[in-house]
């Protein structure tokens, strides 16, 4: 299979298990947890999926936003649903710095009202500068901003880390951030 191909199988992934799962039929538990088998048969009339393709998509996946369960009956999307649900996520002290990747004409409305989870849960942050960047860049001419994860955790701000290693908060106010 191409990689074209695995990206569209990511894609409609990502679509059903974060966002929209009654499109094919299918309902996440609490935890957003859905059965394979289930999810394989809904999901003929979008694509053809099979437990090799699904296993090749959590492995091969450079984001790794998708996870099995242990006795690999389930799967879940790791973060950025839309869609409510518990990932059962513990609290976390995070490293001093984090960053955010967004597009540049997204700065000034950052920069007065702070980060947002918006549609989704939490805010998504990064531990190093690469992968921000790698996110900007999908949204247009990318710009980091600098979070002082640090400072916020000191003023009880939570943090959680998903199980693909993006760090998640509820916000990010303005003066914790810095356009680099």
């Amino acid at each position: 299979m191409n990689l074209k191909s695995m990206d569209n199988i990511s894609k409609f992934l990502s679509f059903v298990l974060r966002h929209k799962p009654e499109t094919i039929g299918l309902e996440l538990d609490e935890h957003g947890w859905v059965d394979v088998d289930e999810l394989i048969k809904k999901a003929q009339s979008e694509c053809e999926l099979t437990f090799e393709l699904l296993e090749r998509v959590v492995e091969e996946s450079d984001k790794k936003r998708f996870a099995f369960s242990a006795d690999m009956q389930n799967i879940r999307a790791n973060q950025g649903h839309s869609v409510k649900v518990d990932l059962q996520l513990e609290a976390k002290k995070p490293p001093r710095m984090l960053y955010h990747g967004t597009a540049t004409r997204f700065v000034d409305s950052i920069m007065q009202e702070g980060l947002k989870a918006g549609s989704r849960h939490h805010v998504h942050l990064s531990v190093d500068v690469a992968t921000a960047t790698a996110v900007g860049k999908r949204y247009g001419k990318p710009c980091i901003l600098e979070v002082a994860a640090g400072e916020m955790f000191e003023k009880e701000f939570e943090f959680f880390v998903s199980e693909n290693g993006v760090w998640l908060t509820e916000k990010v106010p303005v003066k914790f951030i810095h356009v680099e």
